[in-house]
């Protein structure tokens, strides 16, 4: 018996042994007895598969990779995405691995692969804005299909990712998901059409913004998920999803199917009955370290749902909806001795279809005490340009207390601050309407003093009273009496008051100086770069309607006010203009100005005058600003006045164009201008001096003079902007015995116009006048220009130009080779995109040329030529041109065909087209001399 009992443990050992040794013999010959085949099937995979470019570096099979896995390893994956996206990388790593059922390999047709396992890279999703995603790389089957006995399938048992840094940046609902640290365990069916997706994450710093605005910021992210996954429709539901934000619990709900041309949203995100100090854990880091110092308890429900079709060409966009409720609220920071407390709040927003102007916020309720103190208020808003409102706010608050209960950062503040609001009704502009609104608002010796600066703005005090009573414009008034404080021991002082905004009558009167540069600092950090000193005597009172009517009499204004380092930034110009320093004296309406210093870039300003209608100006939206002064520069930088000029590289669309220069419309200046250096692009314009006018988004130069390549030039030029990539120009230039080489060098416009000048050296002159479009980079759109006018030749060789070279071979004759030409007129017009040039003669080397016909702005030519032989030119070869300046085709004869016109078409754009030529010219007859009668027949 006992015999018998180690005889079976003898041979269940030797089993296990000669398994052991068989399956550890197999973990090191598999992989190098199969390795092609199974590298092979796995790659004829990809290829049915995957709709995207993929590459690695090397292949590794083995056991020990991923153990006890049979895992193919691909070392430096890269795959591109799917259009319009195949040259962005979707997903990178050091390292994509795939785990293969090793059964399959001996007793299936099919390689099964039954694991994937991602580390240290990058997966990058992107939508563009319309709509079109860079992920659809997986091709799954269709039912119908045949299989391949030769590939393998795809039923994942695991998907272990691991350090991965994720985006997701979807540009057509401004979204942007980025994820650091994350690690993913899943599993789920690929091969079959629609399969459950279960998987736990982590993420170590999760970052979401949403139309350039960051809402959670590196919060830490763990989740459990379910997920439902049909490859058919390619729909997504999300049935069972727990998140935790850092300590902020969250349950995630709903559904994501892809339509043929877009898709379909319905999201739903809700925390119930969470503890508010765990709501503030999920917000921005910034507010962390005041969150480590302050006491907060309390209840609070989230809801956040986004549902709806997102159809970006039917313009066809998703609900939201947000809601929170707050409930028994208290913080209180660094146990403050009054906390706010009692705290409660109701709001909800909802906005369909992602438009503004439909937009519902309500605050049913919002309360909280601050000891004896309180606050409490509701709100409603229909609408957005035209709002519907309807607020109540009651407060009475000691700034001290409330600062000290909140823990405001870097912050003092003091004072005792009341309001009592009630407004309902709609504003509405273009109808005048203004809600029924009775409000007032008192600040007490209020006092602010920041770390960023060592001197508080002290001494505030202001009261204001808002009424009206009829829900008309005209009804409506404010009073500002007094308002004063106190900064770097300088008082100031303003007292306003506005009634009838219909027609608006103004009594303003405000004194003292203000340290724009210093007060910036009181409320923000410092190198930031704000700057300005406002010092002001002024007293503005009277009717908007006399300023109109220019029943100035009645008017009292006047008073001083000097700037020093002021920056504006107006939507006109993409960077801000600096006063370096300027003196306005007011009186009545107008404003006098004089050695107003300013800058813009590198462009500097020197101007002295005045300006007319500024009260009426800044009372309406409608007037224009006029004015008549005289403006000097050292230098001027055009390029930076261009509308897109202060776009980084990373901001700019690589579709749209820089932006033309944008001129104002309510604006009606005469200037008197003197420049000394003027750069746009490559051109060097100097000693600029002329009249110019601005009216109505308009820039006139009348006789204006410049100097240019060394020329005194001459122009009367009109221009204005149609769009911000579009303008309309019509000028007139005049440029008398100017350097044609110099001219091509350095003249980029010149160059379009006259490309065969690259051959030619000497003096010439342009009177010339063209109209036509510009595009967003300010150059011309050629159909567009319509004009004409003479070149004359004072004395020019031409050296090197294929076309006359290449006709003077054919021809057997001297007569175009590098021709020496003095004392002629080219006369020239332009339209639809041809110049057609008028018939010319000129004499060199004993032969008498005559040239006519017409040249494209994209280089093709259609030239009529008369070579008329010494002595006295009677006897002429006719020669016809075609083709290109580079590749001309050169035959006997003057019958041609027209170069094909170009219609200028509204709001086309035109670069110069490529133009096909070929390498050799061609000579389509035999050249034969001809009589001049003969010559004359054939015209």
């Amino acid at each position: 018996m006992k015999k018998s009992i180690k005889t079976i443990v003898f041979k269940i050992l030797k089993i296990a042994g000669v398994t052991f040794m068989v399956s550890l013999l197999l973990l090191f010959l598999l992989p190098t007895l199969f390795p092609e085949t199974i590298t092979n099937k796995v790659k004829s995979f990809a290829n049915e598969k995957l709709n995207g470019e993929l590459s690695f570096k090397e292949t590794n099979l083995s056991f020990f990779t991923h153990f006890p896995s049979l895992t193919l390893s691909l070392d430096e994956f890269l795959l591109k995405g799917s259009a319009p996206f195949e040259k962005d990388t979707l997903i990178s790593a050091k390292e994509i691995a795939f785990g293969i059922n090793v059964k399959s390999i001996f007793f299936d047709e099919k390689i099964k692969i039954d694991k994937i396992f991602l580390s240290g890279g990058l997966i990058n999703v992107k939508v563009n804005k319309k709509g079109q995603p860079n992920y659809n790389v997986y091709l799954s089957d269709n039912i119908e299909e045949s299989t391949d006995s030769t590939s393998a399938s795809i039923k994942l048992e695991r998907i272990d990712i691991k350090k991965i840094r994720l985006v997701y940046e979807d540009q057509s609902t401004k979204m942007l998901i980025r994820a650091k640290e994350f690690n993913y365990l899943g599993k789920g069916d690929l091969h079959e059409s629609i399969f459950d997706l279960k998987t736990k994450a982590q993420i170590e710093g999760f970052d979401f913004s949403f139309d350039n605005q960051e809402y959670l910021k590196n919060k830490k992210v763990n989740a459990e998920l379910i997920t439902k996954i049909n490859t058919n429709s390619l729909a997504l539901v999300f049935e069972e999803n727990n998140l935790m934000i850092n300590k902020l619990p969250v349950e995630f709900k709903g559904k994501f199917n892809f339509l043929k041309n877009d898709y379909n949203l319905d999201f739903t995100v809700k925390s119930v009955n969470s503890q508010l100090n765990d709501f503030f854990t999920a917000l921005p880091p910034q507010f962390i370290t005041w969150l480590s110092k302050t006491n907060i308890k309390g209840k609070t429900d989230l809801l956040f749902s986004l549902k709806g079709k997102y159809i970006a060409e039917e313009n066809e966009k998703p609900d939201i909806h947000f809601n929170m409720k707050i409930r028994d609220g208290f913080v209180s920071y660094n146990k403050a001795p009054f906390p706010a407390e009692n705290i409660f709040l109701n709001f909800d927003t909802k906005l369909p279809s992602l438009d503004t102007e439909k937009l519902v916020l309500k605050i049913d309720s919002i309360y909280f005490d601050v000891g004896k103190d309180f606050f409490n208020g509701n709100l409603k808003i229909n609408g957005l340009s035209n709002p519907v409102i309807d607020a109540r706010i009651r407060s009475k608050l000691d700034l001290a207390k409330l600062d000290q209960a909140l823990g405001i950062e870097n912050m003092d503040l003091k004072g005792s601050f009341s309001a009592n609001i009630v407004s309902k009704g709609e504003y509405n502009k273009e109808k005048k309407k203004f809600p029924e609104t009775k409000a007032n608002l008192e600040l007490k010796n209020g006092f602010v003093k920041s770390r960023y600066y060592p001197n508080p703005i002290k001494n505030i005090n202001f009261k204001a009273v808002v009424n009206n009573a009829t829900s008309q414009f005209n009804d409506f008034s404010l009073l500002i009496s007094p308002a004063t404080l106190e900064f770097e021991e300088k008082p100031f002082n303003l007292y306003a008051s506005l009634q009838n905004f219909e027609d608006i009558a103004y009594d303003i009167k405000a004194k003292g100086e203000l340290n724009i540069e210093k007060i910036y600092k009181v409320f923000s950090q410092k190198g930031l770069g704000v700057t300005g000193f406002a010092k002001m005597d002024l007293a503005f009172q009277g009717k908007q309607s006399d300023a109109t009517s220019g029943k100035y009499n009645n008017l009292n204004n006047k008073g001083t006010l000097e700037l020093k380092e002021i920056k504006i930034n107006s939507a006109f110009l993409p960077k801000p203009f600096v006063i370096n320093e300027g003196l306005f004296l007011f009186n009545q309406d107008k404003m006098n100005f004089t050695n107003f210093i300013a800058s813009y870039g590198q462009s500097d300003f020197k101007m002295n005058g005045y300006m007319e209608n500024v009260v009426n100006f800044a009372l309406s939206e409608k007037e224009v600003l006029k004015g008549s002064f005289s403006v000097d520069s050292d230098f001027i930088q055009i390029n930076e006045f261009m509308a897109f000029a202060d776009e980084t590289e990373e901001e700019k669309d690589t579709t749209i164009q820089n932006g033309v220069v944008v001129i104002p419309s309510k604006f009606d200046f005469n200037l008197k201008a003197n420049a000394k250096k003027i750069n746009f692009d490559d051109l060097n314009i100097e000693n600029l001096a002329g009249k110019v006018n601005v009216s109505q988004g308009k820039l006139s130069l009348q006789n204006t003079t410049f100097s240019l390549i060394g020329t005194k030039v001459s122009i009367d030029a009109v221009y204005f902007h149609e769009t911000p990539t579009r303008a309309d120009f019509d000028y007139k230039i005049r440029a008398f015995d100017f350097d044609i080489k110099r001219a091509y060098d350095e003249v980029a416009l010149f160059r379009e116009m006259a490309s065969a000048a690259e051959y030619a050296e000497g003096i010439i002159s342009l009177d010339y006048k063209i109209a036509g479009k510009l595009d967003g980079n300010m150059m011309p759109v050629f159909p567009s220009l319509v004009g004409g006018g003479t070149l004359s030749v004072k004395k020019i060789k031409i050296k090197g130009f294929k076309l006359f070279n290449v006709v003077s071979q054919k021809t057997e004759t001297d007569a175009l080779k590098d021709p020496e030409i003095s004392k002629i007129d080219i006369k020239t017009t332009v339209k639809n995109n041809l110049i057609k040039i008028e018939r010319f003669k000129f004499k060199t080397a004993g032969f008498r040329p005559r040239i006519e016909g017409e040249t494209s702005f994209d280089g093709k030519i259609n030239l009529k030529i008369r070579i008329g032989l010494p002595p006295l030119g009677i006897i002429g070869i006719p020669v016809k041109v075609t083709g290109t300046q580079e590749n001309p085709e050169i035959g006997i004869g003057r019958k041609t065909e027209d170069l094909e016109e170009t219609d200028y078409v509204e709001g086309m754009e035109l670069a110069k087209p490529e133009v096909k030529t070929k390498t050799t010219p061609i000579v389509s007859d035999e050249l034969q001399p001809q009589t001049a009668k003969d010559s004359r027949k054939t015209d």
